[in-house]
């Protein structure tokens, strides 16, 4: 069973796998709140376009490389990105970034992930909003992070996997921000490294 993550908690990502683990996927999910209409009826929504992002740093905590959007893979080709959802319409994750964390490079040291509104939209025209990581080789979860505090913020770092001790670990950040990408987080990530 997944743990459910609190804003600033750990986890060994093994411990909670039960194993070894060789490729993650994080996903990321969320429904557009309604809002209008009078006991619901007649309410309306609109698209909002959330983006989630991977960003690599090496053991002196600067970038390496990105995988959003723009750029679906890693130079090195650990990471991949499976495509842009602009509405979040669907169930289950809108958008996913798969790790294989045996080709990550060992120079690599954490793995950042953000979440950005693209559209603009603040979080309160979000509901439903999540990411999880599980294991991709059978798709058991490991742990899920409730993203929907609802409130005026555009982004969010989601979460940091990080190595420590030759073992993958997860740390569960949650932190609010502004901006329309990754880039507009980086002050923010820095000292979360």
């Amino acid at each position: 069973m997944a743990v459910n993550l609190q804003k600033g908690q750990k986890i060994s990502l093994e411990k909670e796998a039960g194993g070894a683990l060789s490729r993650v996927t994080m996903g990321l999910g969320w429904d557009v709140a309604k809002s209008g209409g009078f006991f619901g009826f007649g309410a309306k929504s609109q698209a909002v376009d959330l983006d989630a992002s991977v960003v690599m740093f090496d053991e002196s905590n600067r970038p390496v490389d990105v995988v959003w959007f723009r750029q679906l893979k890693s130079r090195d080709g650990s990471i991949t990105h499976t495509g842009d959802n602009r509405t979040g319409a669907g169930d289950g994750d809108d958008e996913q970034i798969v790790v294989d964390l045996r080709t990550v490079p060992e120079s690599v040291r954490s793995l950042v992930f953000t979440v950005n509104s693209f559209t603009g939209q603040n979080f309160s025209t979000v509901q439903n909003a999540f990411c999880r990581l599980f294991d991709t080789s059978n798709g058991k979860e490991i742990a899920r992070y409730d993203l929907s505090v609802q409130g005026s913020h555009t982004a969010q770092i989601m979460a940091k996997l990080y190595r420590h001790n030759g073992e993958w670990k997860m740390h569960a950040i949650g932190e609010n921000g502004s901006g329309r990408t990754f880039d507009d987080l980086m002050p923010l990530i820095v000292p979360h490294l």
